[in-house]
């Protein structure tokens, strides 16, 4: 049982920043003001620590990958409590995946992807850049989208893509190559870039 709890003190130490960047990446835009990335991590963890008997009777899936569907769980809860209905309206951006957590959007996939820039002309060519990112992941398949987020964001390996997404290792490797294709065959269109 000790071993469980070193054991769980670890992975959460190791994997906070990971686990940290998929709240922020997932927090829906309107709860900024509101939640912190810090905060449903911690009650995430909370929660996890007070879970860990449950776990250790049927850890069916490596414990970081536990670890992130209470966090994501928990985010699931905190949209629910501070956005009710809302966070089901149809309106809302195209998703990116619709499964047991809140999406990540295009828009915060595009945000992510085009970065920052300071000057006013460096701002219009990132919006500009930033709508033709959404375009282009709101045309590709939610899968290969949420596998991007997955790997390139969230950091997962491949073996964690594919177990997080209940796919084959080799399909969730495919459509990752598949997407970064997609996604550098629209990068080349971009002012600036070279083709």
């Amino acid at each position: 049982m000790n071993g469980d709890a070193n054991r769980f003190e670890q992975c959460s130490v190791e994997h906070r920043d990971r686990l940290k960047r998929m709240v922020r990446l997932r927090l829906d835009p309107r709860l900024h003001g509101r939640i912190d990335a810090s905060d449903v991590l911690q009650e995430a963890l909370l929660e996890a620590s007070s879970r860990l008997d449950e776990y250790r009777q049927n850890p069916a899936m490596p414990m970081f990958l536990w670890l992130r569907f209470l966090t994501g769980q928990k985010l699931v809860q905190l949209h629910r409590r501070h956005l009710g209905v809302q966070a089901r309206d149809a309106a809302r951006e195209i998703s990116l995946h619709r499964g047991p957590f809140p999406e990540a959007t295009s828009a915060a996939l595009a945000a992510q992807l085009v970065g920052r820039f300071s000057s006013p002309s460096e701002a219009a060519m990132r919006a500009e850049a930033r709508l033709k990112l959404e375009q282009t992941l709101n045309q590709m398949d939610r899968i290969d989208r949420e596998v991007l987020v997955l790997r390139h964001f969230e950091q997962l390996s491949n073996a964690e893509t594919a177990q997080s997404l209940g796919i084959e290792e080799a399909a969730a490797s495919k459509r990752y190559v598949r997407a970064l294709k997609r996604l550098k065959e629209h990068l080349g269109s971009f002012p600036g870039s070279e083709s």
